[in-house]
């Protein structure tokens, strides 16, 4: 068991069932060191989840929990990428996230802590990265949250 499957076991969390995508674009890109993850929505285990407008349909703790969602399914896309061994990944360089909220929503980091500290605390400092929180007027299929990274990876 590597280091990061060991530290996921601690925190009592485990890769999800993903899904294929939607539509037409690949899940990742692998380009040298550098991993690109698709957009991850808060489906767990293939079912839609956390469905609705943030201030109106739900507050930012639920949406909190959208987004640690959609990290999770960031490494378990990332997983899928590395050949299951997420101890190559050497770096989140990037995250974003946007949240699907109503026009006076102001708490958008607040929503996309949840993925940010979720790679933090699978990561520890690798997870540390840059950032960008959005409203989106809407997202696919009603999500609340969706979130993309970048990461670098050791060949």
């Amino acid at each position: 068991m590597g280091l990061v499957s060991s530290r996921m076991a601690e925190l009592g969390l485990s890769l999800p069932e993903i899904t294929l995508p939607s539509g037409t674009y690949v899940p990742f890109r692998l380009s040298g060191q550098t991993l690109y993850i698709s957009g991850q929505v808060p489906r767990i285990d293939g079912v839609d989840a956390y469905l609705g407008v943030v201030g109106q349909d739900m507050d930012v703790a639920e949406a909190y929990q959208a987004a640690r969602v959609c990290a999770l399914n960031l490494l378990a896309r990332a997983a899928s990428a590395l050949d299951g061994d997420l101890d190559r990944i050497a770096a989140v360089l990037q995250l974003r996230g946007f949240v699907n909220a109503i026009p006076a929503f102001k708490d958008h980091p607040a929503v996309i802590d949840g993925a940010s500290d979720l790679l933090v605390e699978v990561l520890g400092e690798k997870g540390r990265h840059a950032r960008t929180a959005l409203g989106a007027g809407s997202l696919p299929r009603g999500f609340a949250v969706e979130v993309d990274a970048i990461f670098e990876v050791q060949p």
